[in-house]
Formats: structure tokens, C-alpha cells, sequence
């Protein structure tokens, strides 16, 4: 070969290397994550991994093993055309994370010069959400075309049965101490090329049930701050239907407001757009072109909530918006007006709980550490937060005489109040006056009450205090009970308060009704209906203090049918009477009689039963030491005498179906019987009998064998006593014989006395007329007449007048048969 053709090869050579620009990588990585390398152009470059000598080469690789693996790029500048993503997964049980969100760039080094996104993907348990934390940073939010200074972006996504949802976009150095997401979602870290990633750590954990989209949790600052908050998806449509919260942390003689801006509102089929405010326990509801509420103190929330929206509607935007969060230390007096006249009876106490709080309080100019509001007022508050203040209303509801008291009940509600208070209402109580003659009752509109009591604690947040007039306790309650009814013959209160976090307005759904009615004989009475194997607690008025003296008190309990109650007497407490005696008593409703009867020397029971519905009546002596009080646990049960009863009438039934029975055999039976009796046989005395109307007589005693007796009458054996009888007169002579027709197969024809051999009827069939209970009466036999043992019978076509041949000498038997 000459050099001119070896100074081309070699050129060339030389151009394919330049040009192939090959790059060689060896990437490991880490344990647990995934490196995806994918192209962002469908030609030009291909990614390749070598598997001995062979190359495999595409437009996209992913790498899972912790092993190193050789990659290379067949183009010169694959950093401009590739994008690499590591992810790894963290789940969440009920009680704790796999593992946190760690900033760390040694397995991903290898690939400095590319774009690299590091993606944790996180799934919670339901109910429950995941929760990430970022207080030791915090973050704050961006719009979706802004960038970082320190260039690290973060986003947070949901993922939702409908799509991915874009939560936000952050950077580090902000208010945002914690996002929790439900169900599943992601949480992403975007780095530029030739970027290091800054070591970090973001710990992951279970967090709350919510009931929103997400739930993003801010710190605000002391002093003077602003903090822009967007929508999800911003500026793209917040989704159809759903719902976002944030909560804010305020400090304290701190107010913040909110603006709206860049809002647009979407064409809804169903529900409307609506922001809420949570403040204290306090709620507004409020459209999001409505003036939102002036700055207030203290910690609260916001919850976003989209409609139905109508995407076939042209020019529809859905929901967006940016939101400003301003915080203030300023201190200023908030005005506020509170108009009680629309309610009668009405009336509003605010009292100042910490002296040493810097809460100033004023109505009318005239400041107060208490305030009672009457009528119209104006009130004033300054640097009062809601722990400084307490917040109570009463009204009071009386009339003189029961035909002036309101005809309908009157619904026991909440007073509407100004939002501009310091603090929620904490307890209402309503002082209710009955006529001298009148009774109050209380009912729940919504359901029914029980008794707080030692083994049936209260599931809800209020409790309903009802106490008479000089405070004595009757009774503590709480909704999802089995009282229908409370009737009090005595001026009396019932006071409504909250025993946990939520505002007393949220958590009061179950409203009373009370009612004015004429007197009853009780000081109190309860309308019980329970349920069955569900026990009921009922204790005396006043419990665990003693009744009254002198008072009584009566339950009235339904039984439904099938059913009894099962009483017991728990924490019985009895006195020594100084004047008449307790007494317990059951007695079933509609009976005169006592189904049981206790004083208190007597021993009580320690269970009662009572199949139907009952009164249990209780009454309290003058005690001269110790006190009256009762808790009566009242379960039901399934009858047992029920079962009894079904295995009665089961009996009974078989008893009738044994009887109908044995009717019906006796009837065929008798029946038969009288079949039977008239067909009657006639006797041969050659051993073949055959009924009437059967004319298959014998042909001959030669072929049927007729001859041979199968039985001898004992009256053919003894004949010659017989003669003898008549001899010696013991058989009377008469002058005529009948001739017997009832035969059965072992009698012989009877022979007349007129009759002499040549005309004397044999053996001829009449009817026979004798009951069947009745034998015929016995022939007189004439003493001079010889017995014959052997007998013609005359054949079917012979006629009872025909007679018979000459019969032969009478041979005498040998002997019986």
C-alpha cells in the first residue's frame, strides 16, 4: 500500500474520533435509589452499557444495583441532551417512616456536569398523611417561573386518583415549617449542572387525618412580616372539587390579615368557591370577592375549597390566586358593636382572666375588668387575646301563668355574636321559670341524652349542665343517650359548655327544646327508651350527692315486646331516716299491683326483671346522717320465656295435628267397619265361603275339595248332650224356627221344626238384621229333629222356595276337630 493511502486512513481515522466525541462514565448507585438517564431529544445521541463485548446502546437507561456500572455517550456534549433523576421510595405505616428525605451527592458525582433532579417518592397509611419537616430551614414559596438564589428548588406534588397535583414550588430561607400530604406524593430537589448538592436532611414522619388535598403549616415571625402564598397548581387551576389548608402560627400581641390578588374564579356546576377562617374556634365562611376579615390576633387557619367547575363553558379559567399574609405588632383597640335586643332575655358577660395581662377592656369608653352587655353596646378591646379573656351568655325564659307561656317549644340555640370578640363563646345558660303550677320539659330535637357517669363516659366535646334554681345539681348530660325526656316541676338552668379544644358553636349541633307544661306528681321524671344489650346508667338527682329530702323522682322505660329488663342497683347509698322511710319501687305501666318494694332497712335485690314497660320510682325520707343516691344499670334482654312459649306452641300444634289425625283414622275406620258389616258371607260347610254378589260357586266337591271341614262347631261334637239337655229339659221347645241369617264361616245352618227332610229350607241367605254389636239370638232346636253334619245348599239359581232333597241317615261325628 503506498503512504498516500495510509496518510488518508489515518486521517480519517483521526476525524471519526473527533467526531464520535465518546464520553465513558462509571456511575454506582446508591443503595436503595434509581438513576433514570433520558434523553431530551428523540435523535442525536444515544447512552450505552457495555455487557462484555457486546454495546447496548438507547435514548433512555436506568440503573438500579449497587454495583458500578460503565455508561458512555455517543456524542461530545451529552450533558446538553441528557437529564438524570435519582429517586428513591420512603413509606409510611401507622406508627413510623422507612427512612427521611437525605441531601447527598456521592453516588450521583460521576454526573456533575448533567441536570439533576433527586425525587422521594412517599406514601402514607390511610387514613393518616406523611409529614415532612422543614424547620430546621423552612421554606418559602415561589412562582413557578422564579429561581432560587442558592439555585436548590424544591417542589412538592399529590398524587391523586385524578392526576398529579403541583402543591408548590420553594426555596430555603422562608416561613414554612411542615407540609403533610395525603395518601401519596412526591417531594423533588432540582440542581443545575456543574451545581453540588447541599448536604441536608429533611425528617419524614406520620402526620394527622386530614381531610384536604394538603395541609402546609407556617411560623410567622416577630415583627413587621409579609408571606406570599399560592394556589395549587398556580397559575394553572386549583383542582375540580378539592380542598387546601394552611395554618399559621402567630405570635403572640401579634394580628395578620389576608388579601386576595390574581384571583380568578371558575364557572361551577355545583357548590360554590368559598375561603374559611379558623380562629380560636371561631368560624367564617366567606366568598373569595367578599371584604375578608381585618387583622386579628392570635393563631388560625385557612381552608380553600373549589367548586364543581364547568369546563365546557368557554372562557372558564378555573380557580388561581395569590395570597399575602401580613403580620403586625402594632397594638390598636379593635371596636366592636354587639346588639342584644333581637333576643329577649339575653345577656353577654365578658370577663378579664390574667389581671397581669396587658388586656385592655372597655364598653362605652368606660374601661372594665368585667362586662355585662344588656342591650346595644359598644365595646372596645385592646392587645386581648383569647387565653385573656372568657366569654359567656345567659337568657332567661319565665312566664306567670301557663296560658301566657309560649305555645311551641322554644329552641334552646346559641346566640349569634360579632366576630370582633377576643375570645368564643365558652357556656350558655338558659334560666328557665315555670308557672307555680307548671312543669318544665326538655327534649332533644336531634336525639337523645345520657347521664355522664362512671362507666358511660361522654363521646362529644360539650356537656349540659341542668341544675334548679339555688344550684343544686340534678344532673350532668351529653348527647347519644337513651332519655327522651326530662321533666322538672321547679325553676331550674341547663347550662351548655365545651370540654375540649373545639369552640363551643361547632361542636353544639345537638340542640334542646324546652318547654312549659302543667305540674306532675314527681319533682322529676326521665323518659327512658334504651336499646337492646346496650345497658343504661341512670343515677338519682343530684348524684353522687344525696336527693333532696322529701323528694322523689321517677324513670319511665319502655320494654319493647319480646323483650325484659334486666334492673340492678349499683352504688346503693342509704340513710337513717329521721321521718318516713326511702323507698324503691317498680311497677309495671297500666298495673295496680307492685312489682317490687324497698325501704331503706329493708335488703334490695340484686336483680329485678321486668318483661314489660315499667315505672321506677324512688323517694327520699329527712335523713338524720348520711344521704340518698342510686345508680340503676337497666339492660335489655331477649325474653326468656319466650322460648318457652314457642316450645308450647310447638306442642300444641302437634297436639291439634295428632288430634286431627287420629279423627281422620277413626272416621275411615268406622267406615270400613260398616262396609264390612254389610258385606256379609255365606257359610259352606265345605270350607269355601264367598261373598254376595260373587257367583262363582263351587262346581263340585270333587275339584274344589268343599267336603273336607275346616273347623267342626262344638254344638255338631256334643250332639248327643245336646239330646240329652232336651231330655232332661234343659232346652225348651218351640213351635217355630227362624232361620238365621247372620252366619259367620264357622256356623251351620239352623233346621225348622215344621220341616220335615223333603221341604225344610237349608242353608238358605237372608239379610241380616242384628247390629253388629249384637249376636243373634239362639235357635230353638226341636228335641225329635236329628242334626245333620252334612248340608245342601241350594245353588245360585235356585229361589228361597225351592226345597231340598231327602237327606240321608245322620252319621255321627268321631270326635272333635
Amino acid at each position: 500500500m503506498s503512504s498516500s493511502v495510509w496518510l488518508r486512513c489515518l486521517c480519517l481515522i483521526c476525524f471519526v474520533s473527533t467526531v464520535s466525541g465518546v464520553q465513558k462514565l462509571t456511575i454506582t448507585p446508591d443503595r436503595g435509589t434509581t438513576f433514570n438517564i433520558s434523553s431530551t431529544q428523540v435523535k442525536g445521541c444515544e447512552v450505552c452499557t457495555r455487557a462484555g463485548r457486546s454495546l447496548q446502546c438507547d435514548t433512555s437507561l436506568e440503573l438500579k444495583d449497587n454495583t458500578p456500572v460503565s455508561v458512555e455517550f455517543e456524542c461530545s456534549r451529552p450533558q446538553d441532551v441528557f437529564r438524570v433523576e435519582i429517586s428513591r421510595s420512603i413509606e409510611c405505616t401507622v406508627d413510623s417512616c422507612n427512612g427521611h428525605i437525605v441531601q447527598a451527592d456521592s453516588g450521583s458525582l460521576p454526573l456533575l456536569d448533567f441536570n439533576r433532579k433527586f425525587t422521594w417518592n412517599l406514601k402514607a397509611s390511610a387514613p393518616n398523611a406523611f409529614k415532612i419537616d422543614f424547620s430546621k430551614t423552612g421554606l418559602r414559596q415561589i412562582n413557578p417561573s422564579e429561581r432560587c438564589p442558592d439555585r436548590h428548588s424544591y417542589t412538592l406534588q399529590a398524587v391523586q386518583t385524578t392526576g398529579t397535583v403541583d402543591v408548590g414550588k420553594f426555596c430555603t430561607s422562608g416561613t414554612i415549617t411542615s407540609a403533610q400530604i395525603l395518601n401519596l406524593g412526591s417531594f423533588s430537589l432540582e440542581v443545575p449542572a456543574g451545581q453540588k448538592l447541599q448536604n441536608g436532611q429533611f425528617d419524614v414522619s406520620v402526620g394527622e387525618e386530614i381531610k384536604s388535598l394538603a395541609k402546609i403549616t407556617l411560623t410567622l415571625p416577630k415583627g413587621a412580616s409579609s408571606t406570599e402564598l399560592l394556589s395549587p397548581n398556580y397559575p394553572d387551576s386549583f383542582p375540580d372539587d378539592d380542598v387546601m389548608e394552611w395554618c399559621f402560627q402567630v405570635p403572640d400581641k401579634h394580628k395578620t390579615g389576608i388579601q386576595f390578588s390574581n384571583l380568578t374564579q371558575p364557572s361551577c356546576r355545583k357548590k360554590e368557591t368559598a375561603v374559611e377562617y379558623h380562629s380560636k374556634g371561631r368560624a367564617a365562611v366567606l366568598s373569595l370577592t367578599a371584604a375578608q376579615p381585618k387583622p386579628t390576633w392570635g393563631n388560625f387557619s385557612i381552608t380553600l375549597r373549589n367548586c364543581e367547575m364547568d369546563r365546557r363553558r368557554a372562557g372558564s379559567p378555573g380557580l388561581s390566586l395569590s395570597m399575602t399574609v401580613s403580620t403586625s405588632s402594632t397594638s390598636s383597640p379593635v371596636s366592636c358593636k354587639v346588639d342584644l335586643s333581637k333576643v329577649e332575655g339575653l345577656s353577654l358577660y365578658i370577663e378579664k382572666l390574667r389581671l397581669a395581662s396587658d388586656c385592655e377592656m372597655k364598653i362605652n369608653s368606660v374601661t372594665k375588668e368585667k362586662i355585662t352587655v344588656t342591650s346595644n353596646s359598644v365595646l372596645s378591646f385592646q392587645d386581648c387575646r383569647p387565653e385573656d379573656v372568657q366569654v359567656t351568655a345567659m337568657r332567661v325564659i319565665e312566664c306567670r301563668y301557663l296560658t301566657d307561656c309560649p305555645k311551641t317549644p322554644v329552641r334552646l340555640s346559641l346566640p349569634e355574636l360579632p366576630p370582633c370578640l377576643p375570645a368564643p363563646l365558652s357556656s350558655v345558660t338558659w334560666i328557665l321559670r315555670p308557672p307555680l303550677h307548671g312543669t318544665v320539659e326538655l327534649t332533644s330535637p336531634t336525639g337523645s341524652l345520657k347521664q355522664a357517669l362512671p362507666g358511660q363516659p361522654c363521646n362529644d366535646s360539650i356537656i349540659i349542665k341542668v341544675a334548679e334554681d339555688d344550684g343544686t345539681t340534678i344532673g350532668r348530660f351529653c348527647p347519644q343517650g337513651a332519655i327522651k325526656k326530662i321533666q322538672i316541676h321547679t325553676n331550674m338552668s341547663v347550662t351548655v359548655s365545651n370540654t375540649g379544644d373545639k369552640a363551643l358553636r361547632s361542636s353544639y349541633r345537638n340542640s334542646l327544646d324546652a318547654c312549659f307544661k302543667k305540674e306532675i306528681s314527681e319533682r322529676y321524671i326521665f323518659t327512658v327508651s334504651s336499646k337492646k344489650d346496650t345497658p343504661v346508667l341512670l343515677a338519682t338527682p343530684g348524684w353522687p350527692v344525696g336527693m333532696k329530702s322529701y323528694s322523689t323522682v321517677s324513670w319511665i322505660v319502655s320494654v319493647p315486646p319480646k323483650m325484659e329488663a334486666h334492673l340492678m342497683f349499683a352504688n346503693l347509698s342509704q340513710p337513717k331516716c329521721s321521718n318516713r322511710h326511702t323507698n324503691i319501687r317498680v311497677q309495671r305501666v297500666g298495673r295496680l299491683e307492685e312489682d317490687y318494694s324497698r325501704r331503706e332497712d329493708e335488703e334490695a335485690e340484686s336483680e329485678i326483671i321486668v318483661s314489660e314497660g315499667f315505672y321506677l320510682n324512688m323517694s327520699n325520707c329527712m335523713p338524720e346522717r348520711g344521704h340518698f343516691s342510686v345508680i340503676t344499670k337497666i339492660t335489655l334482654q331477649e325474653s326468656k320465656n319466650l322460648l318457652l312459649t314457642i316450645i308450647l306452641s310447638v306442642v300444641a300444634a302437634l297436639l291439634v295435628i295428632f288430634v286431627i289425625v287420629l279423627v281422620v283414622v277413626c272416621v275411615v275406620i268406622r267406615k270400613k267397619k260398616k262396609k264390612l258389616n254389610h258385606q256379609v258371607s255365606i257359610y259352606n260347610p265345605n270350607g269355601t265361603s264367598f261373598l254376595p254378589g260373587h257367583h262363582n260357586f263351587p262346581k263340585t266337591r270333587e275339584d274344589n275339595e268343599s267336603h273336607v271341614y275346616t273347623s267342626i262347631e262344638d254344638t255338631l261334637v256334643y250332639t248327643h248332650l245336646l239330646r240329652k239337655g232336651m231330655e232332661m229339659g234343659v232346652y225348651g221347645e218351640s213351635d217355630s224356627c227362624r232361620s238365621f241369617t247372620g252366619h259367620t264361616d264357622s256356623q251351620k245352618p239352623l233346621v225348622s221344626k215344621d220341616s220335615d227332610g223333603s221341604n225344610m229350607e237349608i242353608s238358605v241367605y237372608r239379610p241380616f238384621h242384628y247390629s253388629s254389636q249384637q249376636a243373634p239370638p239362639l235357635p230353638k232346636r226341636p228335641p225329635s229333629l236329628p242334626l245333620v253334619d252334612n248340608d245342601i245348599y241350594q245353588t245360585e239359581n235356585q229361589s228361597e222356595e225351592q226345597h231340598s232333597p231327602n237327606l240321608g241317615p245322620r252319621l255321627e261325628p268321631e270326635g272333635g276337630n
